[in-house]
């Protein structure tokens, strides 16, 4: 155990820095004490210490001398507590503070109705994986979330953007083109309108026609908006974007991030 300290007082005001550097702290038995705290201790070093098994961090105090219930032992000791409290309840908080991020790192954002991870998003996982891998006793689990009312209509637009491109990934793969999977598959601008006619056309549902029974050419907006009221979103599809979604999320950690398997749930 060693500490660095760091004591400023200017007209009775206690302004304090107690860095706490800790190597291979272990425990022994436990002890049944009355007076032990009920917080899980093991947790919040496990995420306090480092894969060489240090723990490093500060513990900033302040108050009056003035105040006859002051008392640098008590705040200290305060000091510690809230910090196991905190990885209790906020442990990404606490990790966050370490590494940058806070508690944004609990959680990944997506657009709404998708299940790809952005740039911004994959940062933000980065920093995830840098925490476990220097957190070894740590394991995650993730869950996936959506928002019932932006996501059922996001859903919507994203199963069309699909069709979409599963007639270029169609034209290609005639082609004998390597195309990848059907999310990696982009669509030139100029030849967007294109592949959505045939999409449109592949669908099943009416579709308005001209007075000899063709169907009826329509403007790109037109076409968008009635296969997107025609696509399915219900419960059971935004339960399966909220798998894919924690999937994804999970599958980076694992792929790009180096994260062992059995640490992501």
């Amino acid at each position: 155990l060693s500490l660095f300290l760091k004591y400023k007082i200017d007209n009775n005001q206690l302004s304090a820095d107690n860095r706490v550097f800790l190597d291979q702290l272990t425990f022994g038995d436990e002890v049944d004490s009355p007076g032990a705290t009920r917080l899980p201790v093991r947790l919040a070093v496990s995420l306090l210490q480092n894969r060489r098994g240090e723990i490093d961090i500060n513990l900033p105090i302040s108050g009056s001398l003035d105040d006859p219930q002051f008392s640098v032992g008590g705040i200290i000791v305060q000091v510690i507590l809230n910090v196991f409290t905190k990885a209790i309840t906020s442990p990404f908080a606490l990790i966050g503070s370490l590494f940058g991020g806070g508690e944004e790192l609990s959680y990944v954002e997506f657009d709404y109705g998708y299940s790809t991870i952005s740039a911004k998003m994959k940062e933000r996982l980065q920093t995830v994986a840098k925490v476990l891998d220097d957190r070894p006793a740590i394991r995650i689990e993730i869950a996936g979330r959506i928002d019932s009312e932006r996501d059922r209509e996001g859903l919507k637009r994203a199963l069309m953007e699909r069709r979409v491109k599963a007639q270029r990934l169609e034209e290609l793969v005639k082609a004998g083109t390597e195309a990848g999977s059907l999310d990696e598959v982009e669509i030139p601008a100029k030849d967007y309108q294109k592949y959505l006619e045939r999409a449109y056309k592949a669908e099943k549902f009416p579709k308005p026609r001209n007075m000899i029974g063709f169907v009826k050419e329509l403007p790109v907006e037109e076409m968008e908006k009635l296969m997107m009221a025609n696509m399915k979103a219900d419960d059971e599809a935004l339960r399966d974007l909220a798998d894919r979604r924690a999937k994804s999320a999970g599958e980076w950690l694992s792929r790009e991030g180096k994260v062992a398997a059995e640490r992501i749930f």
